[in-house]
C-alpha cells in the first residue's frame, strides 16, 4: 500500500494535535508539516509532493478556500472546520472531503479512503460483490489499525467495553460483542452472552460444549443451544 504524504494546516494547536495522532495511528500515512498559516503552507508545498492536505478554513490573513484558489497544483484537500456553511464552496473547488469537527477516527479514516481511491484506483473496483467486501475488516486496537480476514476469525469474547478477536492472533479493540457481530456476515454466531464463533471453525458439539477445529472448547449457553442445533 502506497504511503500517503500529509500536511496539516490549521491555526489551532489542539485542532493540529488531533489530526497529527490519528495520522500516527495510521501506518500508511505518513505526516510531512504541521503547519499554523497558510503561508506555511505555500512553502512546504514549493519544496514537498504532498498526497493529501488537512485544510481548515478560518485561518488569519489567508483563508484555507483563498488558498485553495491561489493553488496551481492541489493535493487531494479534505477540509477540517466546525462551520458547515462552507461545504457548498469547497465542494465546488474540488475537495475530496469535508470534516466537521470534532469529527472520530472513523469518519476521519472514511475521508482517506476516498483519497486512496483516486490515489490508487483499483480497476477491478465495479466487480467487487458484497460477499468480497465482508472478507476483511479494520479494527482499532492501541494505536493502530488493524486488518483482519474473517475467514481466519475462529472466535470472539466479550471482555467488559471491549471484546477480543481470536485468530492467530488475538486483537483486543474498544467495542462490545453485539456491535462487533453487526459488522459480521451471518456465518458468525453467538453462542453465549460472552462469545461468539465463525459456524465455518465449528468441529463439533459435546455436551453444552462447541469444539472449533483448532480444538478450543466454548460454553453454549441455554438460550443459544435451540439456535445451534437448528442451523445444524
Amino acid at each position: 500500500m502506497k504511503t500517503l504524504k500529509c500536511i496539516i494546516a490549521d491555526d489551532e494547536p489542539i485542532a493540529r494535535q488531533i489530526i497529527e495522532s490519528y495520522i500516527s495511528d495510521i501506518p500508511y500515512l505518513s505526516l510531512v508539516a504541521s503547519c499554523a498559516n497558510a503561508f506555511e503552507v505555500m512553502e512546504v508545498l514549493q519544496k514537498y509532493t504532498v498526497d493529501i492536505l488537512f485544510l481548515d478554513i478560518n485561518m488569519p490573513k489567508l483563508s484555507g478556500l483563498s488558498l485553495l484558489k491561489s493553488l496551481q497544483q492541489k493535493p487531494n484537500v479534505i477540509i477540517t472546520t466546525a462551520y458547515p456553511e462552507y461545504a457548498v464552496e469547497g465542494f465546488e473547488l474540488s475537495v475530496t472531503d469535508y470534516l466537521l469537527k470534532p469529527f472520530s477516527l472513523e469518519r476521519f479514516l472514511k475521508a482517506i479512503s476516498k483519497v486512496q481511491q483516486l490515489v490508487q484506483p483499483n480497476p477491478a473496483l465495479s466487480e467487487i460483490t458484497e460477499d468480497d467486501i465482508t472478507k476483511t475488516i479494520f479494527v482499532k486496537s492501541n494505536k493502530k489499525i488493524i486488518k483482519l480476514t474473517l475467514k481466519e476469525i475462529t472466535h470472539i469474547e466479550a471482555y467488559g467495553n471491549y471484546i477480543k478477536i481470536f485468530s492467530d492472533t488475538m486483537v483486543l479493540t474498544p467495542q462490545t460483542l453485539t456491535e462487533f457481530l453487526e459488522k459480521l456476515p451471518n456465518n458468525f454466531l453467538r453462542i453465549h452472552k460472552s462469545f461468539a464463533i465463525n459456524f465455518n471453525r465449528l468441529k463439533l458439539i459435546d455436551g453444552n460444549q462447541i469444539v472449533l477445529h483448532n480444538e478450543i472448547k466454548l460454553p453454549i449457553g441455554k438460550s443459544y443451544r435451540k439456535i445451534i442445533l437448528d442451523l445444524i
